[in-house]
């Protein structure tokens, strides 16, 4: 990676965003057996103490996921995904991650992010980061 692309790509920037509704939960769910109630009945979510449905954390993984796939390029490799999850997210709410460079390594070219997620209200959701290996036509 040439000096100018480093600094270019050390800038925080949105690189990913979703609006999960009520329907997505359900499918999402479904599709990773993730059938929790929490994530689709309001009312039960209200029993629970919460406001509504939450965001399950698999899919706050998934965003972070696109995201530093995103950072990475057409032809880039994410090699991995960490996070913690911080706040709960609910159906139209905006989630925003952002990423920054953390650190390249000189020798493989791998690019470390910091990936934070943001709800519409601006509350972090979930801070993590990723391993990537780089798009080389980026170059």
């Amino acid at each position: 990676m040439t000096e100018a692309a480093t600094a270019e790509a050390a800038v925080s920037r949105a690189v990913a965003e979703l609006v999960p509704d009520e329907v997505m939960l359900l499918r999402f769910g479904a599709v990773t057996r993730n059938t929790h109630r929490i994530h689709y009945d309001t009312a039960f979510a209200r029993s629970e103490g919460l406001a509504g449905p939450v965001v399950m954390a698999q899919l706050h993984g998934c965003l972070l996921h696109r995201a530093a796939a995103a950072h990475a390029g057409p032809t880039g490799q994410v090699r991995e995904v960490s996070w913690q999850n911080r706040a709960p997210a609910h159906p139209g709410d905006r989630l925003t991650v952002t990423a920054s460079v953390r650190g390249v390594d000189p020798v493989s070219g791998e690019i470390t992010l910091d990936l934070v997620e943001h709800r519409t209200d601006g509350a972090v959701c979930c801070r993590g980061h990723a391993v990537v290996a780089p798009d080389r036509a980026r170059d």
